[in-house]
């Protein structure tokens, strides 16, 4: 795919990134025991029962769980959660990741060379869709002559990223865990629309939008990054929003770098006439952040 060059200035700070994703599941056991040992994230167990993910302990939390055995099941064919992305810091860590899931005979549904990144893509226990990728430099970015970024699909070349391992063999203390770099690069989520959707996540949230041309997506990013935010219709044109609990996102956080851009993006939200509340995290306690639903149903934290 192609994307778009934007000549306007970034309306939100380019440090604004995505926070946290939460998630619904049924069996909340084994979805913890795959997260921390096939994942490699470093569990918190929380007294509610719930489970926080970062990269160290103690750290911020990249992933949240909560379980919950009535929970209707996932549909695919509704708005809602297409994937999550874990960034990690190096080729060679995304080599570790791949081996750990080979090692476990965990199955990939793709691998892929985006040109700007490199990425796997798995589906968690639940059918929760997940990717695990490494970013290659800017300055390896291609443009073509009208300065488009180039994005595209490939095969992974699955066989050279293992040869990263050549030189630095997996080490089963250092590389049990991620690295604690890695965090949350991006989300990718299954909308009814995009007209809507464009305007909520440009207009009022303030992204700019960096791929319109890639047919029944959207991708939007803040600071010139490929995408923090995708959007796609190809399973869920014209779809209904999930029964309220079903497996899949709860809530995910975008992070913004000041509090002045926070507020900004508030106002806009609310001149808009959208209907907020206070953020509350899966245990129920507080949290600093404000909730509001995209078009199509998906809840948005809008933090710094």
């Amino acid at each position: 795919m192609t994307a778009r060059a934007e000549t306007a200035s970034p309306r939100i700070g380019a440090g604004t990134r995505i926070g946290t994703v939460r998630l619904t599941v049924r069996e909340l056991d084994q979805s913890a025991r795959f997260y921390e040992q096939l994942l490699g994230l470093v569990p918190d167990e929380q007294p509610d029962g719930s489970v926080r993910f970062g990269a160290v302990p103690g750290g911020p939390a990249l992933l949240e769980l909560r379980g919950s055995a009535t929970a209707p099941p996932r549909d695919a064919r509704l708005t809602g959660l297409y994937h999550f992305a874990i960034l990690v810091p190096t080729r060679r860590d995304l080599a570790v990741s791949l081996v750990r899931l080979a090692q476990a005979r965990y199955p990939l549904s793709g691998a892929s060379d985006h040109l700007v990144s490199e990425a796997l893509y798995l589906d968690d226990p639940e059918g929760n869709g997940i990717e695990i990728y490494r970013d290659r430099d800017r300055s390896e970015w291609r443009r073509d002559q009208s300065g488009q970024l180039q994005m595209s699909t490939l095969p992974l070349d699955l066989r050279g990223l293992v040869g990263e391992l050549d030189a630095a063999p997996p080490d089963p203390t250092v590389d049990r865990t991620v690295p604690a770099e890695t965090r949350i690069g991006h989300i990718h989520l299954q909308v009814s629309e995009l007209r809507e959707i464009e305007a909520f996540y440009s207009d009022l949230v303030g992204f700019d939008v960096v791929v319109r041309s890639y047919p029944g997506a959207l991708f939007v990013s803040a600071g010139g990054y490929h995408h923090h935010v995708g959007l796609n219709t190809w399973h869920s044109r014209g779809a209904a929003r999930p029964p309220r609990g079903a497996v899949g996102l709860d809530s995910y956080d975008i992070v913004f770098d000041t509090r002045e851009g926070l507020d900004d993006a508030l106002e806009r939200v609310h001149g808009a006439g959208l209907e907020t509340e206070p953020a509350g995290r899966m245990d129920g306690s507080p949290s600093s952040g404000t909730l509001v639903r995209d078009p199509s149903g998906n809840a948005v934290v809008l933090t710094a």
